[in-house]
């Protein structure tokens, strides 16, 4: 894989505190490009990243400039069915479950869709072992 691919963080919080500010600013350092995706703080910027209220809205306005490959998660399980339906609907690759995080009805979906699922893993904990899953 020559250019590193998108990461969208559905549920990125602006509070250092948060591991979804943690993880994102990680993956940051490490030279991805991260879109942030909270509908509590579309309109804002995050980690200098200008956030977006749904994965749908984050597509249409990067259309043509970025393809969002990577959805990673930072949603309670409960949530992550309509998150897969966006991703899905927005031609993402790969859909991201952090640490925690496991839903096997969405994850079948979006395997159905041709989508690579990666479930109750942290994506800066993987990065940082090596460890890509085919998709970092």
């Amino acid at each position: 894989m020559s250019a590193k691919p998108v990461i969208a963080v559905v549920g990125l919080s602006n509070r250092p505190d948060r591991p979804s500010y943690d993880v994102t600013a990680y993956m940051q350092r490490q030279g991805y490009r991260i879109v942030a995706v909270n509908p509590m703080y579309a309109g804002e910027q995050i980690l200098g990243e200008h956030c977006y209220a749904s994965l749908t809205d984050a597509a249409q306005a990067l259309a043509g400039q970025v393809k969002i490959d990577i959805v990673d998660c930072f949603r309670k399980s409960a949530d992550i069915p309509p998150v897969v339906d966006e991703a899905i609907a927005i031609g993402a690759d790969c859909v991201w479950m952090q640490q925690g995080i496991v839903n096997d009805a969405a994850a079948a979906k979006a395997e159905a869709a041709g989508l690579k699922v990666i479930m109750d893993r942290c994506i800066k904990v993987d990065h940082a072992m090596g460890i890509t899953h085919g998709v970092l």
